[in-house]
């Protein structure tokens, strides 16, 4: 199953995501410290060391969970392409920092048992709140069967998943389990989380360091949108049905659909209403439009 055109186009926020993680996963493991990385009841509440929160909010103990995290992480970039950067990094730091909290009282309230002791760090609040949108609103567009066992093409998202939750055993399963919670208030728009937007000079920083370089420009250019939203009005045209029917919403799986293929949020939500919610002809149009 494919996130959409490849690299971090349209995806700075995903971009920055990552580079922090695997520069300080390799940082601290090269300096033989990433064991100073996992939050413990002793580290964060009675030494209140705030620089391991931060750290472990980021960085990955061992090679096998960073190859995970790093690719699922690029996989979801898809989202910040669906609802934009800015509500992205809204999503990324509201996730991030709720999953943190969820992890830090699990480590009071258990702090008196044998049970647990260290959590495994990474940005395993980001990666499993990103599997609630991917459950809900990413479709599957495919099945097929290997050795008599169904499968989709959302399976193998799931089995990286389930590879990193299970990484470290209990100290993996309950960041990853917060995570999950976090995504969950985060849909249940909690204190109306979902309509909050990040102030402009902090999404223009990460437009301006993160984006990646398109033809000699160092920035994503707002007019490339525009002109692709534009282009797809014009190729709408002449796709445009007979007749006066009412102009439907487009489901949000529609749109996810036309997401994952590399299409733009926006254009694709206007291709579908031209194409009166025809997925094929919606879309033609699309790529109509990027030939132009």
């Amino acid at each position: 199953m494919q996130g959409g055109v490849s690299g971090f186009q349209n995806a700075p926020v995903t971009r920055a995501v990552v580079l922090a993680s695997g520069l300080l996963s390799v940082v601290f493991s090269a300096q033989r410290r990433a064991r100073a990385l996992v939050l413990s009841y002793q580290g964060i509440v009675k030494n209140f060391r705030l620089w391991r929160i931060f750290a472990s909010g980021f960085a990955f103990q061992s090679t096998p969970e960073l190859l995970f995290g790093i690719y699922l992480l690029y996989y979801f970039r898809v989202f910040e392409r669906q609802i934009g950067s800015n509500k992205y990094s809204v999503f990324s730091l509201f996730t991030i920092s709720v999953s943190l909290l969820l992890e830090i009282l699990s480590l009071v309230l258990l702090k008196d048992t044998n049970y647990l002791s260290t959590l495994a760090c990474g940005p395993y609040g980001l990666i499993f709140a990103s599997f609630i949108p991917f459950f809900l609103d990413i479709p599957v567009t495919s099945r097929f069967r290997i050795f008599g066992v169904n499968f989709s093409d959302k399976s193998f998202i799931y089995l990286a998943g389930l590879q990193l939750l299970l990484s470290s055993g209990k100290r993996s399963l309950i960041p990853g389990i917060c995570g999950l919670i976090a995504g969950s208030l985060y849909r249940l728009n909690v204190l109306g989380i979902r309509r909050m937007k990040m102030p402009q000079v902090i999404a223009a920083f990460f437009a301006r360091f993160f984006a990646p370089s398109s033809g000699g420009s160092s920035r994503p250019s707002r007019s490339l949108v525009g002109n692709m939203s534009s282009r797809t009005s014009r190729a709408a045209q002449n796709h445009q049905p007979s007749g006066f029917a009412p102009v439907v919403e487009p489901p949000e799986s529609s749109i996810a659909m036309l997401v994952s293929m590399g299409f733009d949020g926006n254009a694709a939500r206007q291709a579908l209403m031209r194409a009166r919610n025809d997925i094929n002809t919606a879309t033609n149009i699309l790529l109509e439009a990027q030939t132009r």
